[in-house]
């Protein structure tokens, strides 16, 4: 896999509470000079993105109901709408959690609708007729391997493009309130491939800092990576 290979799978990332308007121009300047895949932004800054990035093949992509995942079906749905006609490409929504850890699969499936059947309408109303792309965050850290597997056949099933391990601002603990790994791990996303199969797409963010951690999630079965390290990541890929 080439430099070009590589950064064309990378959603480069800027998902800070502090960041600035000038945080934002030298994220979408780097998106471009390295082609990669998306800017992932907070969803304040999609307008601000969109414009930045117009005539480049870098998508906008943001986050819905970030980074919990508690919010409510109809506030993740409204959500989606205010990004998309900000000029939002990708929506990496978060599922609720808890109902996932309650395996009410049932209610995880309709949160996964809500932001897909947003997108979709807007497919329909939009005179572009850009796809738009639905990724799930899963947030695996807190899930188990049975959990992560069903939350991963819903995700396929309510219509979504991706699943995605990590929001990476999850704060797991041990017993003793020690801090655990929050982040992509090797065996959640070969977990993840196996479940959704070949053609569905996983993306793996969260603690991705290296070229070398990029290349361990790609030859685990990611198809996209999610990082904040893009520019260190292509500079130093081999």
């Amino acid at each position: 896999m080439t430099k070009n290979e590589i950064a064309a799978m990378i959603d480069h990332t800027q998902l800070a509470p502090t960041a600035r308007k000038c945080d934002i121009e030298k994220l979408c300047e780097e998106a471009k000079k390295y082609k990669f895949a998306s800017v992932c932004v907070n969803p304040s800054y999609v307008h601000l993105a969109s414009e930045l990035l117009e005539g480049t093949s870098v998508k906008v992509c943001t986050v819905i109901g970030f980074p919990l995942g508690a919010s409510g079906f109809g506030a993740k749905s409204a959500e989606s709408f205010v990004a998309l006609d900000d000029g939002a490409d990708e929506l990496d929504m978060v599922i609720n959690i808890g109902a996932a850890k309650d395996h009410d699969f049932d209610a995880v499936e309709e949160d996964i609708k809500s932001v897909v059947m947003a997108a979709r309408q807007y497919e329909q109303e939009d005179e572009v007729q850009k796809k738009i792309i639905v990724k799930v965050i899963l947030e695996t850290c807190f899930l188990t391997d049975e959990e992560i597997e069903e939350c991963c056949k819903r995700s396929v099933k309510a219509g979504a493009d991706f699943v995605k391990t990590s929001t990476g601002f999850a704060t797991p603990k041990d017993a003793d309130g020690k801090a655990l790994p929050n982040g992509a791990s090797v065996h959640a996303v070969e977990l993840m491939r196996k479940t959704v199969g070949p053609d569905f797409g996983v993306k793996a963010s969260g603690g991705i800092r290296s070229a070398e951690d990029a290349q361990a999630m790609v030859n685990a079965g990611a198809s996209r990576i999610g990082c904040s390290a893009g520019v260190k990541i292509v500079e130093n890929w081999k």
